[in-house]
């Protein structure tokens, strides 16, 4: 099978294609044909080193073991069946949870073996991967390429509004709105739990795609004046803000957070350190959380509501396998819309 490698940490030119032997599933396994495969920060940051220290970096302490075939958003049919499978799997369209864990449930991403496809485990800038049966779910929509842009972003992003728990009419600031895990904070926090959205983008003519996935307001972070924007189109503090760019939009996030306000990261594009005056929290009672991933449960649950047509795909462009490079260069500029995403049979 063709498929894109990692043979180190550093820049793009670390991914390279190789012809591999197509991999045989264990007893518990299956082999999926893959069909659509999308990016993601997270197999970019484990190639450039950005999760580690001291030289490693993956989702584990050891640090990835090279070569990987990165790719965690995967879906495809599944064509072979290991020894323990029941043969009905074989010609099911799947989605792939992306990591393996022996947490218990709803603590599945939090277990320190938790291991991660594309990055402890060979993913999908293939042709062919193989997969824990159990963890190969329906795919909610027809269509491969829709279906696989929610996989880490979507469940990242569910993840994320369920820990700030918004109240219908309640007011959440997303940061990045544009991009794979923003797009998808905007619907759910907007279509699955009523919130009032304000979206922070880079480029405002991008007002009318965001109002369409659902924001009430659409601002640039390029504003000079940004707090006061945000301050005044909700006619007073806000009361959660999702974010996935750090530095860049952290003192404007807690200064228009209310008193007992929430903040949720889970990224940090525009910077991975900032400064911070604990007063701003202590004295506003923010609550401050971490999130990555989510449970299988909330993987299910945000299957169900894509099925239901609640939650949308958005799709900026899709690339061929052999165009891996500039897809995950493509992938850093700024200004898209959308999942970017591999379609290993272009």
């Amino acid at each position: 099978m063709k498929a894109v490698q990692v043979t180190g940490y550093g820049d793009i030119d670390r991914l390279e294609m190789a012809d591999l032997p197509i991999p045989e599933p264990k007893e518990h396994e299956v082999l999926v044909k893959v069909e659509a495969c999308a990016i993601n920060n997270t197999e970019i940051w484990m190639r450039e080193g950005a999760y580690g220290t001291g030289g490693k970096s993956g989702w584990r302490p050891e640090g990835v073991q090279f070569p990987r075939i990165p790719g965690s958003d995967i879906t495809g049919k599944v064509v072979q069946a290991g020894s323990n499978v029941d043969e009905t799997m074989v010609g099911r369209n799947v989605v792939l949870f992306p990591f393996t864990s022996s947490g218990k449930e709803g603590e599945e991403h939090i277990s320190e073996d938790m291991s991660f496809i594309g990055s402890e485990y060979d993913g999908g800038y293939a042709e062919y991967v193989v997969w824990p049966a159990e963890l190969c779910y329906d795919m909610p929509l027809d269509d491969y390429t829709d279906s696989c842009v929610f996989s880490v972003s979507g469940m990242t992003a569910w993840h994320m509004v369920e820990q700030i728990a918004p109240q219908p009419g309640e007011t959440v600031m997303v940061t990045g709105s544009n991009g794979g895990v923003g797009s998808l904070n905007v619907q759910i926090a907007a279509h699955v739990f009523g919130a009032k959205v304000i979206a922070i983008v880079g480029d405002t003519a991008l007002e009318a795609q965001m109002k369409e996935l659902g924001a009430t307001h659409v601002l640039s972070y390029k504003s000079d004046n940004l707090a006061q924007e945000i301050l005044e189109a909700n006619d007073g503090p806000i009361d959660a803000v999702l974010d996935v760019v750090g530095d860049a939009l952290f003192s404007t996030s807690l200064h228009v957070l209310k008193k007992g306000g929430k903040f949720c990261t889970s990224g940090s594009a525009g910077g991975q350190k900032t400064e911070l005056d604990f007063r701003s929290l202590y004295l506003k009672h923010i609550t401050l959380y971490g999130s990555v991933l989510g449970t299988r449960d909330e993987f299910k649950q945000m299957l169900a509501a894509i099925s239901e047509g609640k939650i949308k795909p958005v799709l900026d462009r899709t690339f061929s396998l052999a165009e891996a490079r500039e897809a995950q260069s493509y992938f850093k500029k700024s200004g898209k819309l959308g999942k970017i995403v591999l379609l290993p049979n272009k």
